[in-house]
């Protein structure tokens, strides 16, 4: 499963696909030739180059904050097993523009394959997006269009890609602004079922943080307003990494056969989109800020914190939850902590007390999905 083909030979296949062919005949009532156009101008946004060799030795420009970032993972051997004798699809959760190296990082250090990675096309302005098309091999995805020669292309693009590489995408589209998990979207998955590619395995992935870099930035908005070019959320993103230090906890889920879903049918792909959602919500790794952020109150005594993290663990506990701490203790120990030095909360003599209320609400939406809808708040 290694890249024979040139990129010109990937564009020809892609214009060679049926769906491609009938766009181009009948145009969605345009003119063939613009179509065309069209369609050969979306493609070379579209292309993408990994240059893997120059991967590990480039000096990232986000490794001043990379270096910040302890990374784990669990249950690796799954991807070792799929990435055997088969191609290989990474579907994850989002939490912030660094899972984009994050997660990639854990697969080269462990000496698996590098994936291609679809990536949101405001990431690539400036010498960034140059690195992410020439070296790393990210595809530029246009979320939020509805163009359908777009669709239909994009979708034939990933379609020939697989053929030579792993793919690792992110179904949520952008990263939560509330905390919570967003709604998966089909668009990529559908392309990986009409494919062709056999055998392909979709191996669900969580990545969790103790804290988000981006957390102050994102949760004041709630939810995503505008598109801010991404050089200006490097510079705030630098800005937020002063003081920054967290663990960030990768981990893998069963991986799922392709072949066992309908590549015609909407229902199967919106099946495995919901499959997939709920796989990774189980993986998640719930770590101890976000548990004494969903018990925090504006003010609170720590022995009612301790009883209310502690009905939080039993939960979690019952929901199958991937919990790091089991111990109340310890995670209000651990959990406090981090929460203080970000900002989050401060401690008094015997209380705790709210600092930053958006902050602390965007990481007890993180694992709200794991609990009871009286216990939120």
């Amino acid at each position: 499963m290694t890249n024979t083909r040139s990129t010109e030979d990937i564009i020809q296949a892609v214009l060679a696909r049926p769906d491609v062919v009938r766009l181009l005949e009948h145009g969605h009532g345009h003119d063939a030739a613009a179509v065309r156009g069209k369609v050969l101008a979306y493609l070379d946004e579209l292309r993408t180059t990994q240059r893997y060799p120059f991967y590990r030795a480039l000096q990232h420009p986000l490794y001043p904050i990379l270096r910040k970032v302890t990374r784990h993972h669990e249950h690796l051997e799954i991807v070792r097993d799929a990435v055997k004798d088969h191609r290989v699809v990474y579907a994850s959760n989002h939490r912030s523009h660094i899972d984009y190296l994050v997660e990639p990082l854990v697969l080269d250090d462990n000496g698996i394959r590098p994936p291609l990675i679809a990536a949101g096309i405001n990431l690539f302005g400036g010498p960034l997006g140059l690195i992410h098309k020439h070296v790393t091999g990210a595809v530029p995805i246009r979320r939020a269009t509805k163009d359908p020669i777009y669709l239909t292309t994009l979708k034939a693009y990933i379609a020939e890609l697989l053929r030579d590489h792993d793919l690792f995408f992110y179904p949520e589209g952008g990263r939560s602004y509330s905390g919570e998990m967003k709604p998966h979207k089909t668009g990529i998955l559908h392309a990986v079922l009409q494919s062709g590619v056999k055998p392909i395995l979709l191996v669900p992935v969580a990545i969790a943080y103790d804290l988000v870099l981006e957390d102050r930035a994102i949760s004041r908005q709630g939810v995503k307003k505008r598109q801010r070019p991404f050089t200006y959320e490097l510079a705030e993103m630098v800005g937020l990494a002063v003081g920054y230090r967290a663990r960030a906890y990768v981990t893998f889920g069963p991986a799922v056969a392709v072949d066992a879903y309908d590549p015609d049918s909407r229902k199967d792909a919106l099946d495995l989109a919901h499959f997939t959602r709920d796989t990774i919500g189980r993986l998640y790794k719930v770590l101890p800020t976000a548990i004494v952020a969903h018990a925090m109150r504006p003010s609170i005594a720590r022995a009612d914190l301790a009883s209310r993290v502690g009905a939080a663990l039993d939960h979690l506990h019952a929901a199958g939850a991937n919990l790091l701490e089991r111990d109340a203790t310890h995670v209000i120990d651990d959990g406090v902590e981090r929460l203080e030095q970000r900002g989050v909360i401060q401690a008094e003599t015997g209380r705790l007390r709210v600092r930053d209320r958006n902050v602390l609400r965007y990481y007890a939406r993180s694992i709200q999905h794991l609990l009871p809808a009286s216990s939120s708040r």
